[in-house]
């Protein structure tokens, strides 16, 4: 009989063991054993766990928590053949969003993970300010003004309303200035900028389902850039009409494409990693691993 593993933060869940027992229940529906559960803790967000679910002989692992026990859980699968599950229960949600998942419904997502089909996707890996050590994306990394939108977002305000929490945190973000880039793909010529925000993506698409890089794919073995340096407040209205219409790219929203992305900025910037923040960094480089994690998504080709 096929196991699931259920790598579970607990400080996103209201009733553990409640959840415990949907999961269970849905299991036993699907004919699968009672899945093994491991929680993450403050010092281990998840990959730790993984590897214990693995060890024990996982058919499939299941994050259920926000974007960085997501992470956490792929960084360790990246590379493998076991598949990851999606069970949201964050706010973000970035993964689950892009792959057109369910958010609402544990069991519906739980049935999605033991039924669905396993597509194969790419994953992007950073390296800041010129460490060895690589840390792994599956949506989006940047740089500016996305970072401090994650990095000011409240907390409680994130748990009563959800993701438009950043859309305050946005606009507030949006006061401050910007700093000076240098971004350059794979081998192409080297473009300088004052900006707001570079935003590197194996996805393209924010919350509230917008495109900020409509020709993003998880499966296409690219990493998608959208340089965002609007001038003025014509700037940035013609910014957010380009987003939220999906239209093409112009001087205030540059896009890229690429299997390697450099960002150099003139100073220490904030930077995120899948929505969640990691301080304050002058250089980041991306890269593409193609087709490197397998996951389940739902059983008809989107």
């Amino acid at each position: 009989m096929s196991r699931a593993a259920v790598v579970a933060n607990p400080s996103k869940l209201d009733d553990a063991e409640a959840t415990r027992r949907v999961l269970e229940e849905v299991s036993e529906t699907h004919g699968w054993d009672r899945p093994l559960w491991v929680e993450t803790t403050e010092e281990d967000p998840g990959g730790g766990q993984t590897r214990e679910a693995l060890a024990q002989g996982a058919d499939l692992v299941c994050a259920l928590g926000g974007d960085g026990t997501v992470r956490a859980v792929a960084e360790v699968l990246a590379g493998g053949d076991v598949p990851l599950g999606l069970l949201p229960a964050g706010t973000g949600n970035l993964l689950a969003r892009a792959l057109d998942l369910t958010l609402d419904s544990l069991e519906d997502a739980m049935t999605v993970a033991l039924t669905g089909r396993t597509a194969r996707i790419d994953v992007g890996t950073l390296r800041v300010d010129g460490s060895t050590d690589e840390q792994v994306f599956l949506v989006m990394a940047g740089m500016g003004l996305d970072a401090e939108t994650m990095d000011r977002a409240d907390e409680r305000l994130k748990g009563a309303v959800g993701w438009p929490a950043y859309l305050v945190s946005g606009m507030r973000a949006a006061i401050g200035g910007g700093f000076t880039a240098h971004v350059r793909t794979d081998d192409g010529p080297t473009v300088r900028r004052a900006v707001r925000s570079v935003v590197v993506g194996n996805s393209g698409r924010l919350q509230g389902g917008i495109e900020l890089m409509p020709d993003a794919r998880l499966d296409d073995g690219l990493l998608d850039v959208a340089v965002i340096a609007p001038r003025g407040l014509a700037g940035w209205v013609r910014t957010i009409v380009t987003i939220i219409t999906s239209g093409r790219g112009h001087a205030d929203l540059a896009r890229l494409q690429g299997t390697t992305v450099r960002v150099a900025a003139g100073e220490p910037t904030a930077t995120q990693l899948d929505g969640d923040p990691v301080g304050e960094h002058r250089q980041m480089v991306c890269r593409v691993r193609p087709g490197a994690l397998l996951v389940r998504v739902g059983t008809t080709e989107g």
